[in-house]
């Protein structure tokens, strides 16, 4: 028998799993037990401090709702959605990179024609976003599924306001043809912040860190043959860029939009995707 030591914590706690405990979690909650106790020593953490900290997660939880989902925010600030999503979805040089999905996709979107308008509240900036699904040799693919989503120009997402916003604003899916191609016009996005009126807001606020996220499109791209993408395109010269406050943003997502003139809608954004093989 080994009694609790200080010196011995971590071999001592990890050495009470069972032996018939399922190999995968074993390993992972063996590391948890390790990489825990190995902060509580570096940081020299008080009972006091961990009091806060359990405080913290206890009301982390009690605001979670089925529309708001506070740890996954508490998980997207602190870099960790961002850190599983770069060890889940390591890509070859060339395919499209992937970001966070956010809580606010919405299954089954309607099937839509390509050009047409998934804004339905009648605001902000009209913009017509096109462009290719394409291999990792440059070819296009055909009946790739195409699920958008965005903000309206008042930052928010339909979800967030029922009976505010129509039922699908700014979604939509669209089925590419023999070109690859697809072609749909929504707004240009902007920025906005995530909620911060809870446990997770005021951590910032304490980390001198400011909610905003850049200006994104949201797409989900799936084809069969191919690896599931989940990812934004964001605003090119948007302030937050470089201070997303769930870390989302990688250079190659920065999509061009070019102010059009005489045009059916005020911007353009070009973007072609390029899918790997599963």
């Amino acid at each position: 028998m080994t009694y609790f030591v200080e010196e011995a914590s971590v071999e001592t706690v990890n050495a009470r799993i069972g032996i018939d405990t399922d190999p995968r979690l074993a390993e992972i909650m063996a590391g948890v037990v390790k990489h825990l106790h190995a902060f509580v020593k570096e940081v020299k953490l008080t009972s006091d401090e961990w009091a806060v900290a359990i405080d913290f997660l206890t009301r982390t939880g009690q605001i979670c709702t089925q529309e708001r989902q506070e740890f996954i925010l508490l998980s997207d600030v602190l870099g960790c959605s961002m850190l599983v999503d770069a060890v889940t979805n390591r890509r070859p040089k060339g395919a499209t990179e992937s970001t966070v999905l956010g809580p606010f996709h919405v299954e089954n979107a309607p099937v839509r024609e390509h050009g047409a308008v998934i804004s339905l509240d009648g605001k902000g900036e009209s913009c017509l976003f096109e462009g290719r699904v394409l291999d990792l040799e440059g070819q296009p693919i055909e009946g790739a599924c195409v699920d958008v989503w965005s903000d309206n120009a008042d930052g928010f997402y339909d979800v967030q306001q029922p009976g505010i916003q129509p039922q699908w604003n700014n979604r939509g899916r669209f089925f590419t043809g023999a070109d690859g191609h697809y072609s749909f016009i929504g707004i240009r996005p902007v920025s906005y912040p995530i909620p911060d009126d809870g446990p997770v807001g005021q951590l910032l606020g304490h980390l001198g860190r400011h909610p905003w996220r850049p200006a994104h499109m949201h797409y989900m791209i799936s084809a069969p043959g191919f690896r599931k993408l989940v990812t934004h395109t964001f605003v090119g010269g948007d302030q937050y860029l470089s201070s997303d406050s769930v870390f989302g943003v990688k250079e190659t997502l920065i999509a061009p939009y070019e102010r059009l003139e005489g045009a059916p809608t005020l911007w353009r954004s070009p973007f072609d995707f390029i899918m790997m093989p599963v």
